[in-house]
C-alpha cells in the first residue's frame, strides 16, 4: 500500500533521529528550561526578526490551538474561522470544550477574507441583542488551509489591519507552514508572517518531526501567564528538550522550508498528471495537498494500491479525494501514481 492519505505517515527525518540519539544521555532541566529549547526559540526569533517574541513548544496542533485560544479569549468570546477550519471540523470540539464557541464563516476555498471578518464584527455590534450573543474575540486562519490554499502577503496584511481595527486577535495555524512557505510564488516568509499576526505556530508534526509545534507569540497581551495555561492544558512537557532538539534541526540551514518545497514539487507531478488526464480539481492550489475529482470506478480500482482521503461526493459517479505528499514522499511512488492517473 502506497500512502498519500496524510503527511504524517512516517516517523521522523533521519537528522532529527540522529540528534536525539547523539544527545540522549545529556542531562538537562525539564519543562523546556534547557539549552536546546533556548537555542530553538532564538532561531525562531531570528527567522521572524522578532527579538521580543515568546516561543513555547507543545506536542500537537490541537493542543496548540486550544491552548492559544483559551489564553486569548474571555469567557463570553468566540473565534471566527472558516467552516472548513481544523478547529471547526477535525478537533472533536476541543475549542468548545474550553468554553469558547467556534463561529464559522463560509469559505469554499478554505480561506476567509478580511471583509467577512469586518462584516461579522459589524453585524455583532449592530445587533440589538449584541450582549446576548457570543462576541467575536479572535480570528483563526491556517497557512496553508485545510484545502491546501494559501494567504498572500497582501491578504495577511489586510486581515491583520481589519483585526486590529475591530479589536480582534489574529491567530495563524501553521501545521503545514513549511508547505505554504515553500509554495511556488509565495511572497510570505517567517518575517512577513510574524509582522502580520498576534500569534502563530510552526508545525513540526507534519514536516518531519516525531511530534511538536512551536507557538510564537508576538502580542505582549498574550504572553503573560501563558505557561500556566499550557500546564492546565497538559502542554508543559517534562522532557521539553525533545521538542527543542527537533525544532533546532528542522530550522537549521533553511531545512524547514526546503522540506516543504520538495513536497510541493512532488505534488505538482500528481497535479500535472490529473490535468493531463482531464480530471478537474475541487480547489486549485499549489501546496502539498491535491484535491482531484475522479470517477468512483477508478478510485475503487486503486483501493488496494493507494491510500488517499475521501473529501466529498461531486455527482453520482465522481468524488473529490485528497492526495497528500510530505517530507518523506518517495519520487518513485509519485511516479507510480502519476502513471496510473494518466492511464486511468
Amino acid at each position: 500500500m502506497i500512502r498519500f492519505n496524510c503527511d504524517y505517515c512516517e516517523g521522523a527525518h533521519q537528522r532529527i533521529l540522529d540528534k536525539l540519539v547523539e544527545t540522549n544521555m545529556e542531562q538537562t532541566p525539564g519543562y523546556g528550561n534547557d539549552h536546546f529549547c533556548a537555542e530553538a526559540a532564538q532561531m525562531i526569533r531570528d527567522l521572524c526578526k522578532a527579538p521580543e517574541a515568546a516561543v513555547h513548544f507543545l506536542t500537537g496542533g490541537t493542543q496548540a490551538n486550544l491552548t492559544v485560544i483559551a489564553a486569548a479569549l474571555r469567557p463570553h468570546q468566540g473565534v471566527l474561522c472558516s467552516e472548513a477550519g481544523h478547529i471547526a471540523v477535525h478537533e472533536a470540539g476541543a475549542v468548545e470544550a474550553t468554553g469558547h464557541k467556534v463561529l464559522g464563516l463560509s469559505a469554499p476555498d478554505g480561506k476567509i477574507t478580511a471583509q467577512q471578518v469586518k462584516q461579522a464584527y459589524v453585524d455583532h455590534i449592530n445587533d440589538e441583542s449584541y450582549d446576548q450573543i457570543v462576541q467575536p474575540g479572535l480570528v483563526y486562519i491556517s497557512q496553508s488551509t485545510e484545502l491546501g490554499t494559501t494567504y498572500s502577503k497582501a491578504e495577511l496584511e489586510e486581515m491583520y489591519r481589519v483585526c486590529k481595527e475591530c479589536g480582534l486577535y489574529l491567530y495563524v495555524d501553521g501545521a503545514r507552514l513549511a508547505y505554504a512557505l515553500g509554495a511556488e510564488g509565495m511572497d510570505v516568509d517567517f518575517e512577513v508572517l510574524a509582522a502580520n499576526c498576534d500569534v502563530f505556530y510552526i508545525g513540526g508534526t507534519k514536516v518531519g518531526a516525531l511530534f511538536g509545534e512551536a507557538v510564537v507569540i508576538l502580542n505582549d497581551a498574550l504572553k503573560k501567564d501563558f505557561r500556566y495555561i499550557m500546564r492546565q492544558e497538559g502542554g508543559l512537557v517534562a522532557k521539553g528538550r525533545l521538542l527543542g532538539i527537533q525544532f533546532s534541526e528542522l530550522l537549521r540551514d533553511g531545512f524547514y522550508i526546503e522540506t516543504g518545497r520538495r513536497a510541493d514539487r512532488l505534488a505538482d507531478e500528481i497535479r500535472k498528471a490529473c490535468e493531463d488526464r482531464g480530471y478537474p480539481f475541487l480547489v486549485p492550489n499549489n501546496t502539498n495537498q491535491i484535491f482531484p475529482v475522479i470517477p468512483d470506478a477508478v478510485l475503487e480500482s486503486w483501493k488496494d494500491k493507494y491510500a488517499f482521503a475521501y473529501q466529498c461526493r461531486v455527482d453520482e459517479s465522481h468524488s473529490a479525494v485528497r492526495f497528500c505528499t510530505s517530507w518523506a514522499t518517495r519520487p518513485e511512488d509519485v511516479k507510480a501514481l502519476a502513471d496510473d492517473i494518466r492511464n486511468s
